[in-house]
């Protein structure tokens, strides 16, 4: 039986993957730190399982007599108004957490970090695949993220080549669904909880910059069957996504269509933000012959609409007279 520490498991994706983990008969004990900087209580407050433990604390700082005979490193903020607005805590929570988490790790144990497809930058070639090495800037705004989460990798890749580290790495693309924060900044989040308050839906630049939107469920399928259900001496780094590319502006359509024709307003784009990210899937389909992302992005945004509702608290009334709001404004 497995003691199993999750990092991070508040959070968006790591409350999905210690569901899954819980659905495992040869753990004995599931133990999640997480500060709640990013992560949420009510992301797994659903959780009635004995083995489940909640710790409240930074990574960096975690307190435990346990070793653990897998650890999962998600402990980091994804979204770029979180992470630029913080840098030296987005960096300590990827690496100086990595090291702590590695002081946790029993001997032989697993160790198991999401990067992210972010490491490619603003990439020059399409798909992209793991050998590409990536349109960086190392000095610009989002770097804390993308480096911080490279320097983590490079840590743990030679961790394995130097003390044969049981190592398996991930980088997840565009990830969106249930549990995602109102506020969190990212697309999806931000064009359904606008839309849902009856505010104008928010595209920065001319919205054709593309993304590859990969429903959370699928995601976390992924990071299961190579985490720990497949048997493959592939220790990553694994592009896991969907490699349907969209355009961000075709995704805010699709929202205000299913909201009775929120307006759509244009703002300046961010700093850096890439103008395409698509996953070359070659390496995830050979690990993983079985799996692929099933959910369309216009079937995944619909649940993720109904779930930001509930979660919102916001009936179909409400939305309705936000939206009688908004149109007698515009009449004036």
């Amino acid at each position: 039986m497995k003691k199993v520490l999750v990092a991070g498991g508040a959070g968006f994706l790591g409350s999905h993957l210690c569901d899954r983990l819980l659905n495992r008969t040869d753990i004995e004990k599931l133990v999640v730190v997480d500060n709640l900087w990013t992560g949420r209580e009510a992301n797994i407050s659903h959780i009635r399982d004995p083995r489940f433990h909640f710790v409240q604390s930074d990574v960096e700082e975690l307190q435990t007599s346990d070793k653990f005979d897998e650890v999962y490193h998600l402990a980091s903020p994804a979204s770029p108004p979180w992470y630029m607005k913080e840098p030296k805590r987005t960096i300590s929570a990827n690496l100086i957490g990595a090291f702590r988490l590695l002081d946790l790790l029993k001997k032989g144990g697993r160790f198991c970090f999401t990067s992210s497809s972010e490491v490619y930058g603003d990439p020059l070639v399409s798909p992209q695949p793991e050998s590409y090495k990536g349109q960086v800037d190392c000095t610009g705004p989002r770097s804390s993220y993308d480096e911080s989460k490279r320097c983590t990798e490079s840590l743990l890749f030679e961790m394995q080549r130097t003390q044969g580290l049981d190592v398996k790495i991930v980088r997840p693309f565009n990830v969106y669904g249930p549990r995602t924060r109102p506020d969190d900044g990212r697309a999806v989040s931000n064009f359904v909880a606008q839309a849902l308050t009856g505010r104008p839906i928010t595209v920065f630049g001319d919205g054709l910059q593309s993304r590859s939107w990969g429903y959370v469920d699928d995601i976390i399928d992924g990071f299961a069957r190579y985490f720990w259900m497949n048997e493959t001496d592939y220790r990553g780094p694994l592009n896991v996504g969907n490699d349907r590319e969209i355009a961000v502006l075709e995704v805010a359509q699709y929202v205000s269509r299913l909201m009775g024709g929120i307006p759509i307003v244009f703002e300046p784009s961010p700093p850096h933000d890439p103008t395409n990210r698509r996953p070359d899937l070659t390496n995830a389909n050979y690990v993983m012959p079985e799996w692929s992302c099933t959910i369309s992005y216009e079937e995944g945004v619909a649940k993720t609409l109904d779930w930001f509702r509930q979660d919102m608290n916001i009936t179909a009334a409400e939305v309705a007279e936000a939206s009688s709001r908004r149109l007698a404004k515009a009449g004036r």
